[in-house]
């Protein structure tokens, strides 16, 4: 049973940074295109960024290019995101998840493996 596990949301000032991470276990990690996802209140659960399998390739949603960073550990089973100059309009829950496919994929609708979330609050 694959499971991912989000961690690192906090309450955060505006144009500060946070790094969240999401822990894979129970799946061949390296095998996963990864994504990150997030949901404000409201809100249908919109792509942030992806990174392929071996984490040479990216891409991000226009909103956050320039800020987020996507980044991986193959070696211990780990999916990063590095967010910077953070907006009030970044407030969000943040979902990892994982793909079965053999690319980089941005829909939610073709990822199958999917954290609980973390809160991402940003203060103006």
């Amino acid at each position: 049973q694959v499971q991912l596990e989000e961690s690192g949301g906090r309450l955060v000032q505006a144009g500060g940074s946070l790094r969240l991470s999401c822990a894979v276990s129970g799946g061949p990690f390296s095998r996963y295109p990864m994504g990150w996802f997030r949901q404000a209140p409201g809100k249908e659960r919109e792509f942030v960024a992806a990174i392929s399998r071996s984490g040479e390739s990216t891409k991000y949603a226009d909103s956050v290019k320039g800020r987020f960073t996507i980044s991986r550990d193959n070696a211990v089973n780990t999916v990063y995101l590095q967010m910077n100059s953070l907006k009030s309009e970044d407030t969000a829950a943040y979902y990892c998840a994982a793909s079965t496919m053999p690319w980089l994929v941005i829909s939610r609708y073709q990822y199958d493996y999917w954290g609980q979330g973390t809160q991402v609050t940003v203060s103006s």
